[in-house]
């Protein structure tokens, strides 16, 4: 079922979009060479307690962590692991989320460990630029349609492929609720947008091709030509004054 939030409950998720953009402050000045993804998630997870905020990661069908670290050629639902250490050169995508009063922020980033090739760079310019298509058609009157056009136009447009397994969706007090929303066309179709309906928009882009492969752990998602990834998110709410981004920092 799909539903519309009340101004109260989207300031609510407000609340909790804060908490996941400092996780994301906090995670991202950590990253550097020779710390290991679960330091990482040690970061997320003070930020979580000092704020009085809730994972909707954690033991998530049995997910391990607070956040998914995804390196490289990993697409996303990287476990973090104190045998992954950042190196120099490596790309690092952080996806996390927080509950306050039951209403869910969902929000990813991908960065650069230090300097990094120029392909990677223009991968993650890339991608967060295809999000920031996305959010700009996240406004009544639009459909879902028009905000995977948008980002598939930005990506394909660039020489990179759109990754089709794994979607955005809705989002509320759950973290995954209807609608699902690919990161891909055609536009003028789909659900109309409506005041109040907040979405969870994610592209990943990669490098090479777009076929992705699951790993024996069942979770960590990564390129099947083992080229690199990255990956943005943003929840968004439609509101009569146009999209609001809630899980911007303080």
């Amino acid at each position: 079922m799909i539903t519309r939030k009340s101004r109260d409950q989207i300031a609510l998720m407000r609340r909790a979009g804060k908490v996941v953009a400092e996780m994301h402050e906090e995670c991202i000045r950590a990253a550097k060479p020779g710390v290991t993804t679960l330091d990482i998630d040690a970061v997320a997870r003070e930020v979580l307690e000092r704020r009085g905020a809730q994972s909707n990661f954690l033991n998530y069908h049995g997910f391990p962590a607070v956040v998914c670290t995804s390196p490289n050629n990993v697409i996303v639902h990287g476990i973090p692991s104190d045998q992954v250490v950042l190196e120099e050169g490596d790309i690092l995508s952080i996806d996390c989320g927080a509950i306050i009063e039951g209403w869910h922020g969902d929000a990813a980033v991908t960065i650069p460990v230090g300097d990094v090739d120029d392909e990677s760079k223009r991968l993650i310019e890339v991608t967060r630029a295809s999000l920031e298509a996305a959010i700009d058609l996240v406004v009544e009157g639009s459909r879902l349609g028009d905000v995977g056009a948008a980002v598939e136009d930005v990506a394909v447009g660039a020489g990179f492929t759109v990754v089709r397994e794994y979607v955005g969706h809705g989002i509320g007090t759950a973290m995954h609720e209807e609608p699902q929303v690919p990161n891909y066309g055609p536009a003028g179709r789909g659900l109309r947008l409506r005041d109040g309906l907040v979405l969870a928009i994610e592209p990943m882009v990669n490098a090479g091709g777009p076929e992705t492969e699951v790993r024996a752990d069942g979770w960590t998602v990564v390129t099947r030509d083992g080229r690199r990834s990255a990956h943005f998110e943003h929840t968004i709410a439609v509101t009569e004054h146009g999209p609001e981004v809630l899980t911007l920092p303080w």
